[in-house]
């Protein structure tokens, strides 16, 4: 499988509705350019990770504008897309950080809310709510397992995603540059704990005056850096693959199988 992760910059002087159109544009650049099989965006790219004032402003329904244009991408491109996150309103008027995935078709294939929130009770932490559902998409060619930027730092959720059948997790976020060694340190120990392959997407430029750390990242299931971009300017990152590599790991290495403690 193909990959490419897109690492967006936000420009607070760029519209929401421009910015969709210019990455939905990319989306489709990059994946006939490169033969991609998934693309990858960036949490919260339509405001910034970071843009707390923003989300209540923007903030729109599951299948709003974003879910519109982003469909429509997949399906002009014909590959599966996971269109990193929106502010999202749900019917009852609440917030969640939502992710989005839609089949080369532009059906949405999964959506999932952000279990763990950033903020230290401010900001996202007392804006969103909490999701409650792991979730995994299958694929014809393997199963992703979804999370979101500060869901890294919690080991738990991806040993559920990998016990749900995950062989890759794809982790899109909007990560800041002052900790930009902990979202290396993390996409690589997820990687390895799980024997799964990371994709991890982030954002570059500044959100709300927040340095973004950029250094979007793919790993494999030893832990080896199959390609990483660089920390300050957008820019798309494209991997291959080698599914069959997680497999091989876990037989090869089968420690998952003395787990003790659920």
């Amino acid at each position: 499988m193909r990959a490419s992760l897109l690492q967006i910059a936000v420009d607070d002087d760029e519209s929401v509705n421009s910015r969709r159109q210019r990455v939905s544009s990319l989306v489709r650049e990059v994946a006939g350019r490169e033969g991609s099989d998934l693309v990858v965006l960036p949490e919260l790219w339509t405001t910034g990770a970071f843009a707390y004032e923003s989300f209540e402003a923007e903030a729109e329904p599951l299948e709003g504008p974003t879910y519109e244009v982003m469909a429509k991408a997949a399906r002009e491109a014909g590959v599966w897309l996971h269109a990193g996150s929106i502010p999202e309103r749900a019917p009852d008027g609440s917030l969640y950080n939502t992710s989005l995935v839609f089949s080369p078709e532009g059906e949405l294939a999964a959506a999932y809310r952000k279990i763990h929130r950033f903020g230290f009770d401010k900001g996202e932490a007392v804006m969103m709510g909490a999701g409650t559902e792991l979730v995994t998409v299958r694929t014809p060619e393997t199963v992703l397992g979804l999370a979101t930027c500060y869901d890294l730092r919690f080991p738990e959720l991806f040993r559920g995603l990998v016990d749900a059948g995950a062989e890759v997790f794809v982790v899109p976020a909007g990560w800041p540059a002052r900790r930009r060694e902990h979202w290396s340190l993390f996409a690589r120990a997820r990687a390895v704990e799980d024997q799964v392959f990371v994709l991890a997407c982030g954002t570059a430029g500044t959100h709300a005056g927040v340095p973004q750390a950029g250094v979007s990242v793919v790993v494999d299931p030893w832990g080896t850096v199959l390609g990483e971009a660089g920390g300050e300017e957008e820019e798309f990152l494209t991997v291959d693959l080698d599914l069959g590599k997680v497999a091989e790991t876990r037989e090869q290495f089968p420690a998952l199988k003395d787990r003790r403690l659920s």
